[in-house]
């Protein structure tokens, strides 16, 4: 798989959790440990992504 389309991969998955963290904070019956599990997949998203970005801006 080449970098651009796993970024772009990553990058879909990022929106996706921010749909499902949305829906889970405007769901009164969300815990608190279901919202923070969906933050810390999005938080490490987040960090592949930049990473991923960074060994780009290298290659390039």
């Amino acid at each position: 798989m080449n970098p651009t389309s796993s970024l772009s991969d990553l990058i879909a998955q990022h929106h996706a959790l921010e749909t499902e963290l949305a829906e889970a904070m405007a769901h009164p019956a969300s815990s608190d440990a279901e919202i923070a599990a969906i933050k810390r997949r999005k938080l490490k998203l987040k960090d592949e992504i930049e990473a991923m970005r960074g060994k780009t801006h290298i290659a390039a």
